[in-house]
């Protein structure tokens, strides 16, 4: 194992975040799941009908990334995509009744990653809440 001793904080931060990541991913695949659909699933369910630009905007992802994850969901039931009324070039995407079961679902094992490693959690939570707050991509 390298000597982490020496690596930069946002270093950590990164590779934490992708082991997290590998492991929800494990515990999702029974249902079906991926880590990027759940986030999407959840900021459908949380903002009703949304565009995709600004579902893109709200889980910070490229606009033409959401694309191919839309259609994915879309062609599983999870979500629909319907002709904005007010502006007929574009559409909103919702959640559907299944949608909504397998993240209810997915909530559960959100939990479970982190199972066995001693944390402060609400003190993580709130540095890490402060970064994702904070933090501006360009």
């Amino acid at each position: 194992m390298p000597d982490m001793d020496y690596w930069p904080t946002s270093r950590l931060l990164s590779t934490a975040a992708r082991l997290v990541e590998l492991g929800w991913n494990e515990r999702l695949r029974p249902l079906g799941l991926t880590y990027p659909t759940v986030l999407t699933l959840d900021a459908v369910a949380h903002a009703g009908p949304i565009s995709p630009g600004k579902l893109a905007e709200n889980i910070r992802v490229q606009a033409q990334t959401m694309g191919p994850l839309l259609t994915r969901l879309e062609s599983r039931g999870f979500i629909r995509r319907e002709v904005n009324r007010f502006d007929r070039r574009s559409q909103l995407i919702s959640i559907t009744e299944l949608g909504l079961e397998l993240l209810n679902q997915s909530h559960g094992q959100e939990n479970t990653v982190l199972e066995g490693i001693e944390l402060d959690s609400e003190s993580l939570r709130a540095e890490l809440m402060a970064i994702v707050r904070d933090t501006k991509v360009n």
